[in-house]
């Protein structure tokens, strides 16, 4: 699936739950194109339109029809003209009087995604907007928050691209007369003030997180949520490049604090003439799946939670989440009732109260569950009658309508105001932690309890097989009622599924973006409490494996890295606000200042240190590893002792560096400071640091350039870079070397460990690392040979050790997303990555299968 696609699905989310009336006239405040005038345009398209996900489910099934009529020989009518109900202008066009005379109270909707943003005076403009529409008519303004959250954590304002502008007011901004107005971003009392004064007397705001472009979640303002956000939302910027605080880690203490909404990254603002509102409280996004599992959640005020299909494919997804509800019920475990019916109208809130009896009937639901405020009452928790939100009564699932109807199907289930299992434990935590585990037990006893097991546990680390694991079972997918975890939106079910993947994913839900859960109770307490550690690399790579495959994180990897920020660059970030400039380049650019004549000590034996060890252990040796954890004292790593700080008294003043390799580096430059200590500096994984360049010394002056009348042509590249294993050395690495130094004047070549090919390649080398190295080592184009360090041998890594200026690789990598996401990265940092077609007589595999085959 292509990630163009994707994004534009991303986009529409903002709109595509929203129940459109019928017939509906749109006009549009920009390009035609854009991913919001796409989805309004298959809107417009339809005779009969109630929302975004029905129009699209319908312009699929018409699609198809047309397609089998063609096919059969048959006519088919022509699509309709959508040119007369969907109109796209930019708003200079709509302000030429006849344009105003055609289209005076023409449109049902207005719909204008920032672009009053762009315009210097909003407020005039508001009430030309209202003139245009029907007496009846809605304006949806998408508006960006200039007290937006996102903008205290570091991000630059769009229009102006500095820190804090809008924050400021613009006070700082437009200020010279020869400034051109760009665009500005605007408060909530702000937009508020220009909507009443344009004549709105009605509107609603809804929060939108992380953005605009990433709307995948939506807030009335009068809701509030209650889960964790802290791992639910990956925020997104317009230049992560400068963000310095991790924006998810706050939401739930603004939520606390009444500043939840007036902190909102953007809103999306409903300003119906009629007075009549949507009646969504929280609409939550997952459009980024694609076209079978992209789902809607809608929470509405008539007490009921609908999930939709974003697509027809979908519908089959929410018929799933029935089985699996079932399935799980029947095994004992507690599950949220919930049942298929057709989609929930949500035109407006004057219609709730009398739609609310209509809407429950339709839900079979409970009185209480009426109530947005009350917790429907749930049977007594027994083995054979779990506890069950009663909702809708259970019955067959339907199967997807037939492509003669078009009556959408939604999965229906009651609003609960019970205590997330999440917030449950994390709560427990704090106030006992015995209970905690307690409980915590009793949540993995409910996994192995979900289904049948089909390979025991036999003590080796890899625990029990189940014939289903539901892979979403976490406490965040859980509501804590009458004394159990009371699940719901078990969507993914994978077959023959080991149960200690599921265990683990429950702990790395649990603490996942919450520091202050890892400092009450280190997480290796609960694996080692489970039995994970031995395997855990395994369960690891199950759950990373099936999120990337969710999120589909490689084909957005490129969108992804544009938009969101990188941990490591948010720590730098953090470090220069805390130090002068001065101070700041002698404790985390220039570390490795006197370490190549002192001798050089490592503070810390964690995974910095063996980050450092591996990258630059070769150029600067390391006399000692020091740590203040006395169980680790007499340990060692990478064959060096780690030792009690106290060495340090013994020597002299002027005689060693200390590179500190902690994260938390700060109770570390106490502690040296304290002792006298001044000459010692920060690692920080996150930056470049480059090796010392070790080039080789050509036998003769022709070695290099091929002849000497060359030796002062100017070549495209000064260093360029090859990565690879070479084993069984042979004419096509000849060739790639040799077109690669063509291009360069220095050119260094990595060359894979074995430990590294039987990792990452999953097969045994034929040739050992050391001949591998002197092979390449001896061709005459080749400048500098260098061993790729085993977990850090990656693009980045390699342009962060050499600071090359192109990297070379093979042709067949030229359209994989990873290698395309790593040349988008050395084009951010001013290299390039060139793609050199193979010699295709020749390869390392050819010749290993001939090996094989004893041909040669």
């Amino acid at each position: 699936m292509q990630s163009e696609y994707l994004i534009k699905e991303i986009q529409q989310g903002l709109l595509k739950w929203y129940d459109f009336k019928p017939n509906s006239t749109f006009l549009y405040l920009g390009e035609k194109d854009e991913p919001c005038a796409t989805l309004l345009n298959e809107l417009a398209g339809q005779t009969t339109c109630m929302s975004a996900v029905q129009a699209s489910a319908q312009t699929t099934t018409q699609t198809a029809a047309q397609a089998n009529a063609q096919a059969a020989g048959h006519s088919t009518a022509q699509p309709a003209d959508t040119s007369s109900r969907l109109t796209c202008a930019s708003p200079l066009q709509t302000l030429t009087p006849q344009w105003q005379q055609a289209h005076t109270a023409g449109f049902d909707y207005i719909i204008a995604i920032e672009t009053l943003e762009t315009l210097e005076s909003p407020a005039g403009y508001l009430s030309y907007l209202k003139s245009l529409l029907k007496p009846d008519g809605t304006l949806l303004l998408g508006m960006n928050n200039r007290f937006g959250l996102r903008y205290f954590c570091g991000d630059r304002d769009p229009y102006t691209e500095r820190n804090f502008d809008g924050i400021e007011g613009y006070r700082r901004a437009y200020a010279q007369k020869e400034d051109l107005f760009q665009g500005r971003c605007y408060s909530r009392a702000e937009l508020r003030s220009m909507l009443q004064s344009s004549g709105f007397e009605t509107f609603q705001f809804y929060s939108v997180l992380s953005d605009l472009k990433n709307p995948s979640f939506l807030y009335a303002e009068d809701y509030l949520p209650n889960e964790d956000l802290s791992n639910r939302i990956f925020p997104t910027y317009h230049y992560p490049d400068t963000v310095f605080l991790d924006e998810e880690s706050l939401y739930n203490s603004l939520a606390e604090n009444g500043m939840f909404h007036e902190m909102a990254n953007a809103y999306l603002i409903e300003c119906p003439l009629s007075g009549r509102l949507s009646d969504v409280s929280h609409v939550t996004s997952s459009m980024e799946r694609g076209p079978e599992r992209a789902l809607l959640t809608i929470i509405h005020r008539s007490g009921i939670v609908e999930k939709r299909a974003a697509h027809t494919e979908g519908i089959l997804r929410l018929e799933n989440l029935i089985e699996h509800g079932r399935d799980l019920s029947a095994h004992g475990i507690s599950v949220v009732e919930a049942k298929l019916g057709p989609y929930l109208p949500a035109h407006n809130i004057l219609d709730t109260i009398a739609n609310h009896e209509a809407n429950l009937s339709r839900c079979d639901t409970t009185a209480a569950a009426s109530h947005p405020n009350q917790v429907p009452p749930v049977l007594n928790t027994t083995a054979a009658a779990p506890t069950t939100a009663q909702v809708p009564p259970a019955h067959a699932a339907p199967t997807a309508p037939p492509e003669s109807e078009s009556r959408p199907i939604s999965y229906l289930m009651p609003y609960l105001t019970a205590e997330v299992g999440q917030l449950y434990l994390k709560r427990l935590l704090h106030e006992d932690q015995d209970m905690f585990l307690r409980k915590l037990d009793e949540f993995r006893d409910l996994i192995l309890q979900s289904s049948e097991i089909i390979e025991p546990d036999l003590g080796d680390g890899n625990g029990a097989v189940l014939r289903k694991g539901y892979i979403d079972m976490v406490p965040l997918n859980s509501f804590y009622i009458n004394d159990t975890f009371v699940f719901y939106d078990q969507e993914f079910c994978e077959e023959h599924y080991p149960a200690n993947a599921l265990i683990w994913r429950m702990i790395a839900t649990f603490y996942a973006g919450d520091l202050e859960v890892q400092k009450l109770m280190p997480m290796e307490t609960l694996l080692n409490r489970y039995d994970l550690k031995r395997k855990l690399s395994k369960w690891q790579k199950l759950e990373w494996d099936f999120l990337a495959d969710l999120r589909q994180e490689k084909t957005l990897r490129k969108y992804h890295e544009a938009c969101r920020r990188n941990y490591d660059a948010v720590n730098s970030n953090r470090q220069r606000l805390n130090y002068s400039a001065e101070k700041y380049q002698k404790l985390f650019i220039d570390i490795f200042r006197n370490a190549d004549t002192r001798k050089l000590i490592l503070f810390g034996s964690g995974n910095f240190t063996k980050r450092f060890l591996s990258l630059y252990g070769q150029d600067y040796p390391v006399y000692a590893i020091v740590d203040n954890s006395r169980e680790k004292w007499g340990q060692e790593v990478e064959g060096i002792s780690i030792q009690s700080p106290e060495i340090l008294r013994s020597l002299q003043s002027g005689e060693y560096k200390i590179l500190i390799c902690i994260k938390n580096y700060l109770s570390v430059m106490k502690q040296l400071d304290g002792m006298g200590v001044t000459e010692y500096s920060i690692y920080d994984p996150g930056k470049d640091y480059p090796r010392k360049r070790k080039p080789i010394v050509p036998q003769n002056a022709d070695a290099v350039s091929g002849s000497a009348d060359h030796s002062a042509v100017k070549k495209k590249y000064h260093t360029g870079y090859i990565a690879g294993v070479f084993d069984l050395f042979h004419v096509g690495h000849l060739n790639m070397f040799k077109r690669a130094k063509e291009q360069c004047d220095y050119l260094i070549v990595g060359v894979v460990t074995d430990e590294g090919v039987r990792k990452f390649k999953e097969v045994e080398p034929f040739v050992p690392y050391e001949e591998r190295a002197e092979m390449v080592r001896s061709c005459r184009y080749v400048d500098e040979v260098v061993e790729i360090p085993l977990n850090f041998g990656g693009t980045r890594d390699a342009w962060r050790l050499h600071h090359f200026d192109c990297q070379f690789s093979g042709s067949d990598y030229v359209d994989n997303p990873d290698w395309l996401a790593e040349k988008e990265f050395l084009e951010k940092h001013g290299a390039e990555m060139e793609f050199f077609p193979y010699t295709q007589s020749t390869s390392s595999s050819k010749i290993k299968d001939l090996i094989d085959k004893k041909l040669l």
